[in-house]
């Protein structure tokens, strides 16, 4: 039997005021994890205060800052349960969010990896939307799954999700031995490191399991780093991913696929941001690429948008 015991990963960085309510959602899990394992990235808050108010109920991690990556990659080579799940200190899962993903495992030991939907939420607890609902990929998945809470993604369905995944880090379950076998998250970048793994980690899989239900809440934050400078976000995200490159030739055609379709909508993202700050001749700069590596229609839209501002 394949009996998973979940090491739940929660970096934390400068997390005081929000690590005790992710803490508590793990806790409060109906299928309770094996660990739980905070790694403190550096924080100069309390946050050191509010972890150790658990005791033994919980493995805190201090190392100096290294970015959320590193921290998750830290917590991963510490687990010792044979199966990992992710937390962001600021979001937090709903009760059934382990079980929900143990009981698939147990039934089905082919799956390669598990994820699922969403909730996006405000400060203020006010609910903005669902990720599955809100990407294509996640529709599709959707209308296959006609109503049951479980649908399998495998083949074509792999394409979309590369291009335009619907599953972020805290609804991702999978086997440590295959966390450790792709060496973990990226380090070096300050976005997009979660989809260089995912992409990575669906390129080796099959069969991945997706719970069509909130399993977890992602918090938005109007003033996060992102937000506050939208070209340095969204140049990062082009750096993020063509620092994939090197991997792409030994992917397969319907990750390559995926991957080419995000690439060429990175840039046109920087595109706008660039036009919106008012540097044209930058933004057309950042779609040009796209139309050199990947000719056709998608690509000549792209540049005629940026042209037409």
């Amino acid at each position: 039997m394949n009996t998973p015991r979940f090491s739940v990963i929660i970096p934390a960085y400068n997390a005081a005021a929000t690590l005790a309510r992710a803490i508590d959602s793990v806790l409060a899990q109906t299928s309770p994890a094996h660990e739980i394992i905070v790694v403190d990235d550096g924080s100069g808050d309390a946050t050191a205060a509010v972890a150790a108010r658990y005791g033994t109920r919980i493995r805190y991690l201090h190392q100096a800052n290294a970015g959320v990556s590193a921290a998750r990659n830290a917590g991963a080579h510490a687990a010792s349960g044979n199966w990992l799940a992710f937390l962001d200190a600021d979001d937090w899962y709903y009760p059934n969010r382990l079980k929900w993903h143990a009981d698939w495992i147990v039934r089905d030991a082919a799956l390669d990896f598990l994820t699922g939907d969403y909730e996006y939420r405000d400060p203020a607890g006010k609910l903005l939307g669902t990720s599955m609902l809100s990407k294509a990929s996640g529709q599709t998945l959707l209308r296959k799954a006609t109503g049951a809470r479980e649908v399998v993604m495998q083949g074509d369905d792999f394409a979309a999700f590369v291009a335009d995944h619907f599953g972020d880090t805290h609804t991702l379950s999978l086997p440590l031995a295959t966390f450790l076998a792709l060496d973990g998250y990226p380090t070096g970048f300050k976005v997009c490191e979660d989809v260089h793994f995912l992409i990575r980690l669906v390129a080796r899989s099959r069969l991945v399991g997706v719970v069509c239900a909130p399993l977890a809440v992602y918090s938005i934050h109007p003033a996060s780093a992102t937000r506050a400078d939208p070209v340095r976000a969204q140049f990062e995200n082009v750096r993020t991913l063509r620092a994939l490159g090197e991997h792409i030739p030994l992917l397969p055609v319907l990750v390559r696929r995926g991957y080419a379709i995000r690439l060429r909508q990175a840039r046109l993202n920087l595109g706008y941001a660039l036009s919106k700050s008012g540097q044209r001749r930058a933004a057309l700069r950042a779609v040009l690429p796209s139309l050199l590596e990947s000719p056709g229609i998608a690509s000549v839209r792209n540049v005629l948008s940026i042209l037409k501002g």
